[in-house]
């Protein structure tokens, strides 16, 4: 695409929530300490929620990258289960071998007592749990009933909730108040500031290889702001058709008309209320910097 153009090693705004990628802003930096601190101090729940787009799945990955090899991880990115559904996946995250007709006495003895030969071994299992807001209500009732599991000293089971503000309604619920009153981390992660954004535009461009002077304009930071809010799921999208859109008209820098034609291209962006002025000529431009490849 345009990676050779702007002496890029590879697409810098990609959606895919890859860790090397991972920008330390202050909320997102903080979030992930208040993560790394909860799940040290053995707390069995710990909740981080944010709005879509703000960067949970990521802070994810990354949280469990991060996390010493005296901790076993374990994911669930859709939970929407019922609980022996949950506890299945949760075996199955662990490896453990069980018939397939296993009772539910059966699958939560077979489960404890992998993870006491776990807290024997000095090891800490940690279950992630994306979309968290998905999970049925009496999924999470059982949850809070595997958080029982303990030694004398710790948890053998700690769980972190990733989830839209939608979770914090549902915990609000009589039926899982002794879950809501469980959680003694929390953490919401908002959009990125201007300044913030500013930077987070230009380090996915360095990982990405680009070595050159700024390759966004102020104005086009500025606009890429206004046009996506801080959410960095937004950001990324606007950035990558700007960048193709500039591509397209063989320039180096992107402009702050690229992003405002990116962004009257976006629905997610349009939402916003972008001025329709803004975005003049996108698709336009965009079949001009095709027509502009293939004629290169």
């Amino acid at each position: 695409m345009y990676e050779a153009h702007f002496g890029l090693r590879e697409l810098p705004f990609g959606i895919t929530p890859d860790t090397s990628f991972f920008f330390g802003s202050p909320r997102s930096q903080e979030a992930l300490n208040t993560l790394l601190v909860a799940a040290r101090s053995g707390e069995g729940f710990i909740k981080i929620t944010g709005e879509v787009g703000t960067g949970k799945t990521l802070l994810c990955r990354k949280f469990m990258a991060t996390l010493g090899e005296d901790f076993i991880t374990a994911w669930i990115p859709n939970p929407y289960l019922e609980p022996r559904s949950l506890m299945l996946a949760l075996a199955d995250e662990l490896e453990l071998a069980l018939d397939r007709e296993v009772d539910q006495h059966q699958l939560l003895k077979t489960i404890t007592h992998h993870l006491l030969r776990l807290a024997g071994q000095d090891k800490r299992v940690l279950l992630c749990i994306d979309e968290a807001q998905a999970l049925p209500l009496e999924t999470m009732e059982a949850l809070r009933l595997l958080t029982n599991l303990e030694t004398e000293k710790r948890k053998l089971l700690q769980i972190v909730l990733f989830g839209q503000p939608e979770l914090n309604r549902k915990l609000e619920d009589a039926s899982i108040r002794q879950l809501a009153q469980r959680i003694t981390f929390h953490y919401h992660l908002g959009p990125l500031g201007r300044d913030d954004l500013d930077y987070y535009v230009a380090h996915r461009l360095r990982v990405a290889g680009f070595d050159g002077a700024r390759l966004f304009s102020a104005s086009a930071i500025s606009r890429l702001y206004r046009a996506s809010g801080g959410i960095p799921r937004l950001v990324n999208i606007l950035a990558h058709k700007a960048l193709m859109l500039c591509y397209g008209q063989g320039r180096q820098q992107v402009s702050a008309a690229h992003v405002a034609a990116a962004a009257h291209d976006t629905l997610a962006a349009r939402r916003r209320a972008w001025p329709w002025v803004a975005g003049v000529g996108a698709l336009a431009a965009m079949a001009a910097g095709l027509a502009w490849t293939f004629v290169r």
